[in-house]
């Protein structure tokens, strides 16, 4: 399960980092549960940089969700990405 969590934890860094203006202020944190046989990441990020995440009706945050699913997939593991706003956290 590490294995498959540092791999997509790569992806996402490597698919959102380059969309987003501030990526150095960017958290990605990963929570496994080997019983439930989930991985959840939880990606905090500036509130513009959600927006660009997101895309146009949500399709760039749902292309990225469903690679991160299918990577899951292979390996029998549900992989949730939650994708938040960091002044939403502070609030």
């Amino acid at each position: 399960m590490q294995q498959l969590e540092r791999a997509i934890r790569n992806y996402l860094e490597r698919v959102i980092f380059p969309l987003i203006a501030h990526p150095e202020k960017a958290q990605i944190t990963a929570t496994p549960s080997e019983s439930e046989g989930v991985i959840r990441f939880r990606l905090l990020l500036e509130a513009g940089d959600v927006a660009r995440v997101i895309g146009r009706n949500g399709m760039t945050a749902s292309a990225i969700r469903s690679m991160a699913k299918a990577a899951g997939e292979k390996a029998g593991i549900k992989v949730v990405v939650h994708i938040e706003s960091s002044e939403e956290v502070r609030g």
